[in-house]
């Protein structure tokens, strides 16, 4: 495979054996084929399922010396390459946390090439937290065409349509849409009560 295996199961180099045993099972247990009925996503799925087995068997063979690493073909693993999971990781710990200019300073670090499906939820969640729905809406978007059977990802812009539709009801009073100051003030408000209370379920909340 031309990945980094490591960057495949979602752990760093210097994880354990036990870490990266969890790892796998963990994503295999989300992408296992026979969960998703739609069949271009079961296709995917299988597609993703491959690339686990193949990751994890890499690794294995280079843990027990069949194998002096990865180099970009069926070699093996010479290095490190990408952002690592470990630093998503941080900064999903950041967002977590309210810290949303560090997260968006670690975020803008994160070279081009390297801006995969999870560097976009993640962009989407800080400008989702400032206010930016339009653009926090096309990152999840984004975040969905590259990986798209993450339910994570797809509850993010589900919830994104939920939030439009609210705003609908309201009558339209999108920010910038017909919308006051004051009004649009208001609503933040209640976004951010609702995402505390009921995990941002504008519709059952404000």
């Amino acid at each position: 495979m031309n990945k980094n295996p490591y960057e495949v199961l979602g752990v760093s180099e210097s994880a354990t054996d036990d870490e990266i045993k969890e790892a796998y099972h963990a994503l295999a247990r989300k992408y296992h084929p026979d969960k998703y009925i739609d069949e271009g996503l079961k296709e995917m799925a299988n597609e993703k399922m491959q690339q686990i087995n193949e990751a994890y068997d890499m690794i294995k063979d280079i843990r027990a010396g069949k194998r002096s690493g990865y180099s970009g073909s069926s070699s093996g693993y010479s290095g490190s390459s990408g952002y690592s999971a470990t630093g998503f990781a941080h900064i999903r710990e950041l967002i977590n946390m309210g810290q949303y200019s560090a997260a968006e300073s670690a975020l803008n670090n994160v070279p081009a090439d390297k801006r995969n499906a999870e560097w976009y939820y993640l962009r989407g969640q800080v400008l989702l937290h400032r206010g930016w729905y339009h653009d926090a809406t096309k990152c999840f978007d984004m975040a969905c065409r590259m990986d798209p059977y993450n339910q994570e990802y797809r509850n993010a812009r589900l919830q994104m349509e939920r939030m439009s539709q609210a705003y609908t009801v309201q009558g339209d009073r999108m920010c910038g849409t017909n919308m006051t100051a004051c009004d649009c003030c208001c609503d933040l408000i209640c976004l951010d009560s609702c995402c505390e209370c009921c995990g941002g379920d504008l519709i059952s909340c404000c």
